[in-house]
């Protein structure tokens, strides 16, 4: 048995366009698919997109709503960056740092799927910061 992985289950309004920016574009592995849903290998983790007719509420800004990865090396994270780009993915917000010398410092871009959905990767100076860091309260941008 494998470890745990997280799930998670999205909206999607064109399966064809979501398997090329999920697998081709990001580089997800497909699992097994229908007409109706697609499951993705999400760097470990079991995304499933099902199929709707109408797309997510638009959202004007990053929140609420944004799934993604937090990646433990930085390579991986530009890596990522880097692929995006080449494959032509639509940014939402490109590649930066945010809170640049705090302990929460981290490295972050994000990501529009074809339906709407936001993903967010990041990459944090200190590991710590992933869940640490309780007494500070800097979440997100203001």
């Amino acid at each position: 048995m494998r470890e745990a992985c997280f799930h998670l289950a999205f909206p999607a309004t064109d399966l064809d366009a979501t398997r090329r920016f999920y697998v081709e574009g990001l580089g997800c592995r497909l699992g097994r698919s229908s007409n109706r849903a697609l499951i993705l290998d999400f760097f470990g983790h079991q995304l499933v997109a099902h199929l709707v007719s109408e797309p997510p509420p638009p959202q004007s800004g990053i929140y609420p709503r944004h799934f993604g990865m937090v990646f433990a090396n930085e390579a991986d994270w530009q890596s990522l960056a880097a692929r995006a780009e080449a494959q032509g993915l639509r940014f939402r917000q490109l590649p930066r740092t945010r809170f640049v010398g705090e302990p929460t410092e981290h490295r972050t871009f994000f990501l529009e799927d074809p339906s709407g959905n936001l993903l967010e990767f990041k990459h944090y100076t200190r590991a710590e910061a992933v869940f640490g860091c309780a007494d500070l309260t800097g979440i997100g941008d203001t």
